[in-house]
């Protein structure tokens, strides 16, 4: 497994297992289970994924040790502040039996639709919690999730730390290069959630026609797509072959591969815009 390097040196595996919509109980405890024994040393949770305590348990249950995995897990909405945030970290860890995390994260921004008067504010002061969290040794690296480039803009001029991380929704047909431009202006790496598009771009006949051409299958088309760009892509599966399949890359895409790929018409798009969402 090769590595990403974060602007405070830590190494975090170049390909996460992603765990969104893997229910808690034995499907979460299985998928983690394979993808550990498949070669995956980086799971990506989330609090509010729901699934913490079954993922800690098949990492527990693994034998890999703890220092040889990258976890990381997510702040939830409903708990942003700088106690509220320190609150919910505690129940994290304890939910995934784990001493530390090696990466948190705030899940989505306040944003300027649902909190038009204090949205900075409320993003600062979850960050501040992070920040002490992190000086204190209980998580490795800290970062933000979905936040777009005013998000980011706002968070820069009174972060001590600065992000390591931003987890953006990334694929085929959905690139958001002002979000990528500004991440890697300041030196955070972006992270590709949904990098297979939700699924659709699945059936999508070019993705299609270039795993044919490498003998490969469209999610491996999609994943190196991220790679290629010095994105980290977080596939989610639940079925064996694929989870190993998402892992092992041996293919380069062309230039105008790329270019393809990122113009495609349907792109799989969620739907999802951090500066509107009220949840």
């Amino acid at each position: 497994m090769k590595n990403y390097i974060l602007n405070n040196s830590t190494k975090i595996p170049s390909i996460g297992f992603g765990t969104w919509q893997i229910a808690e109980g034995e499907n979460a405890y299985n998928a983690v289970k394979t993808a550990i024994s498949k070669g995956y040393t980086h799971i990506d949770t989330a609090a509010v994924y729901g699934n913490e305590r079954s993922i800690g348990k098949a990492i527990k249950d693994s034998g890999i040790p703890r220092e040889k995995l990258f976890v990381t897990t997510k702040l939830w909405n409903d708990m942003r502040g700088e106690e509220n945030a320190k609150k919910a970290f505690k129940i994290s860890l304890e939910k995934l039996g784990l001493e530390y995390v090696d990466l948190y994260l705030l899940h989505w921004p306040a944003n300027e639709t649902q909190f038009p008067e204090n949205w900075k504010e409320i993003n600062a002061a979850s960050w501040k919690a992070l920040e002490e969290l992190y000086n204190e040794g209980k998580i490795k690296a800290i970062g933000v999730s979905n936040f777009m480039v005013n998000h980011l803009e706002a968070l820069l001029k009174t972060a001590i730390v600065i992000p390591a991380v931003n987890q953006i929704e990334f694929h085929p047909g959905f690139t958001q290069p002002e979000v990528v431009s500004i991440c890697k202006a300041n030196n955070i790496l972006v992270q590709a959630w949904s990098p297979l598009g939700s699924g659709r771009i699945l059936q999508n006949n070019i993705v299609i026609d270039i795993a044919k051409k490498y003998n490969v299958t469209v999610g491996q088309v999609c994943i190196q797509f991220a790679l290629q760009q010095g994105i980290l892509p977080l596939p989610k599966s639940e079925n064996p072959s694929n989870i190993e399949n998402n892992l092992n890359i041996v293919f380069e895409l062309s230039t105008e591969e790329i270019e393809q790929l990122t113009n495609l018409q349907d792109s799989g798009f969620s739907g999802l815009n951090p500066s509107e969402i009220a949840f």
